[in-house]
């Protein structure tokens, strides 16, 4: 019901009048609100409320306020020097110093009209600022289309604070719709520091975070395997669980690559699929692709498929395209499915895989094996009355163009006593290993079936005194842990027998606490051995463990004779050393050496030690070390390497990474770039070498400019930056 409105005429008196309609929430023009924020309305019994200096009108038809004019419906405030308020068709007119307040967004104009039950209405003049994501800019004319769609006539956008912003969008018209997270352009520039950077005839962005189809920004970048690259990708956002981004990209010297990537996600799947392709390479002459799709997917609970295929088109494409699909380093391509099911207390799979290696003159490689199939079944239970129980059994074909090939069947089951007590644990374990094996393409003449029974037993114990102590003036729990692990394994020829997977296991703290001195089933070492080890950690009272010092080391009563290579006797192995941890808040350190008793030098190590006393401020130190004998002269390495980021000025960042190989005097990788941070946009230049082969590396040169709030234009140096230096973070984030 609405209220008789009497005339009334007052000076200096500020009257309130309340008239019973509902109220509707006015459109939002720009806002990084999530759709659940955006869908706030106004209390639909909320009163309307106005105020003035002066209010005339007539009884229920309309209101005239002069002189400091309010009108408030929820959170929506208006003022101006003059209004007229028609109760009928619930329309509010403005003019004068015009400012209106929405869920924290202001607006300013010189007129104003707006319907408040349907949000339509325009405002001539404008300026804006929006609260949530601190855009703000000005038009000739704002248009309120509905509650959700707006357009901008003449306007800018920014999201750069002041009067004069570093950056802005200027367009011709600029549609908005917040119920759909999509804004759009016809006719825009941007401009950057007074000067147009880019324009387009078309543009759309989104207005939240919500993903959204269209345009990407460009990309541009220059390598010396290719020269300068262009990309403008486009994303199609299919449904909320789906999207496709294309992804054309010119090479100057090379010709058009298109690109695809299609991403999906269920409840009970997910899926990536990336595709490029380089139809007629103008330095090749030749056709260029490369696939890599993954997959994985739950059928019912416990079956689960997954597949991981990789394919490029020739050897040297990682060579020439080191940013793309197939990485630099990644010479080895699997092709892989499985099947697997799992219940409470054993699991089965099936499993298929084979390889496609890009090689490298230099620095060749074998073709690994082909599994077509594996099945594998295993199974397992702790505490049974005390026990722990576990069995695993195999079922191999392998597969090779050229070399031997054929089934191997494993069965390994193993029991273990665990006697665990404070201060104290003592493990007795037992094992078997029953293999046969069945070949064919075997030389004339050489046997085509192996069989081979090994048992192992082995014993693990160990001892944990603690004592207070202090560390650095702060009160901690010193440990000293003595751990013995004893193995016999009886010797078993093996010579003869193929080897499709294995290979010596990496000599380090975890190998040297195994059974085996083998990876794969193929060769079973013979042991009669002990491994001493002792640890000495330092826990602060709130359970930080702050320091720690390991040394180990392996002696053999006698002699292992199971070898893959003619090797020299050896009483004991290489000593094992490592002090690792967070000695101060702002300082860490990670050492690891192996040095061999025989040689009396040290034969691979890693020293490491990282700074950093606040966020962005942080210095890595480096050295590597790896000139064990059985390495091939070129693969042993001597690299000293620094990396970090640090402000050299004012809003300037350099980050670089610099790994100096000191036999060949030379730096065999390098990053090095800089980073200069505004308070709405970040400057970046980066320049990356990157070895691709056996002395062949890739240099690329990486520019972009992020607006924040909008895109980032040019090419993305950011992958490379995290991966290249440890502890980086981006200059834009706490």
């Amino acid at each position: 019901m609405i209220r008789p409105l009497p005339f009334l005429h007052s000076r200096r008196l500020f009257r309130i009048l309340t008239v019973a309609v509902t109220a509707v929430s006015l459109p939002t023009f720009v806002s990084a609100q999530t759709n659940a924020n955006r869908s706030k309305t106004d209390d639909k019994d909320a009163p309307t409320t106005l105020g003035a200096e002066r209010m005339t009108g007539r009884p229920d038809r309309d209101v005239i306020l002069e002189k400091d004019a309010e009108i408030t419906r929820g959170q929506t405030t208006l003022n101006a020097d003059r209004a007229t308020y028609n109760i009928v068709e619930d329309e509010v007119e403005a003019t004068g110093h015009v400012r209106m307040k929405r869920f924290g967004d202001r607006y300013t104009g010189d007129e104003l009209k707006l319907k408040m039950d349907t949000g339509q209405g325009y405002v001539s003049n404008p300026t804006y600022k929006l609260e949530l994501n601190n855009a703000q800019g000005k038009a000739d004319r704002i248009d309120f289309e509905s509650q959700d769609q707006a357009r901008v006539t003449e306007g800018t956008y920014s999201t750069c604070e002041g009067p004069d912003p570093d950056w802005y969008i200027k367009s011709r018209t600029l549609n908005l719709d917040t119920g759909r997270d999509i804004g759009s352009t016809s006719k825009a520039i941007i401009y950057f520091k007074g000067v147009p950077i880019l324009g387009t005839p078309y543009m759309s962005f989104p207005l939240s975070d919500a993903r959204k189809s269209g345009f990407l920004p460009p990309t541009i970048g220059t390598t010396n395997r290719g020269g300068l690259e262009i990309s403008v990708p486009y994303y199609f956002n299919i449904a909320p669980n789906r999207d496709l981004t294309l992804y054309p990209k010119i090479i100057s010297q090379r010709g058009l690559q298109l690109g695809a990537e299609g991403r999906y996600l269920g409840e009970s799947y997910a899926g990536d699929t990336k595709v490029e392709s380089l139809l007629h390479d103008r330095l090749t002459g030749t056709n260029r692709y490369a696939i890599s799709s993954t997959h994985t997917q739950t059928f019912a609970p416990g079956l689960t498929f997954s597949s991981n295929l990789n394919a490029a088109s020739d050897d040297n494409y990682p060579n020439d395209f080191p940013s793309t699909i197939t990485t630099a380093s990644q010479r080895l391509l699997s092709r892989d499915m499985s099947l697997s099911y799992s219940g409470s207390y054993w699991s089965t799979s099936v499993h298929a895989s084979n390889y496609q290696v890009l090689q490298d003159p230099a620095a060749p490689i074998a073709l690994p094996y082909a599994r077509l199939p594996q099945l594998t079944l295993q199974a397992g239970r702790q505490n049974v009355n005390g026990f722990d129980w576990s069995a695993y059994s195999e079922f191999t074909r392998f597969w090779h163009p050229d070399l031997v090939r054929g089934d191997r069947f494993v069965v390994n089951p193993r029991i273990s006593y665990p006697i665990i007590r404070p201060g104290y644990f003592v493990t007795p374990s037992l094992s078997l290993n029953a293999t046969t094996y069945s070949l064919a393409n075997t030389a004339p003449g050489a046997s085509s079936n192996f069989t081979r029974v090994l048992p192992t037993m082995s014993v693990d114990s160990g001892l944990v005194f603690e004592r207070d102590t202090t560390f650095l003036g702060k009160p901690a729990t010193q440990t000293l842990e003595p751990h013995l692990f004893y193995v016999y394994t009886p010797f078993r020829d093996q010579s003869q027998f193929p080897n499709f997977d294995t290979s010596l296991a990496d000599f380090n703290f975890s190998q040297i606490f195994s059974e085996n001195r083998y990876s794969g089933y193929d060769r079973i070492s013979d042991a009669n051995q002990l491994t001493a080890a002792v640890v000495s950690r330092y826990i602060e009272e709130s359970g930080v463990e702050r320091m720690r010092f390991a040394l180990a080391q392996r002696f053999n009563f006698t002699q292992p004779r199971v070898a893959l290579s003619p090797t020299s006797e050896v009483s004991r192995s290489d000593l094992l050393a490592s002090a690792s941890g967070q000695v101060t808040s702002t300082l860490s350190t990670d050492v690891n050496m192996q040095y061999s008793q025989s040689s009396r030098s040290l034969v691979r190590a890693n020293y490491g030690v990282r700074w950093q006393p606040e966020p962005k401020h942080v210095l890595n130190l480096a050295y590597r070390r790896d000139v064990r004998e059985e390495l091939a002269v070129a693969d042993r390495i001597k690299q000293f390497e620094v990396s970090g980021q640090w402000p050299v000025a004012s809003r300037w960042y350099a980050v670089g990474r610099v790994n100096y190989s000191i036999p060949d005097s030379k730096v065999a990788e390098g990053l090095l770039g800089m980073e200069y941070k505004a308070d709405c946009w970040i400057f970046r230049i980066v320049a990356q070498r990157t070895p691709t082969a056996a002395g062949v590396a890739t240099s690329s040169l990486f520019f972009q400019l992020e607006l924040n709030g909008l895109s980032k234009l040019g090419s993305n140096p950011l992958n490379a930056l995290r991966s290249s230096v440890p502890g980086y973070q981006m200059v834009n984030r706490p």
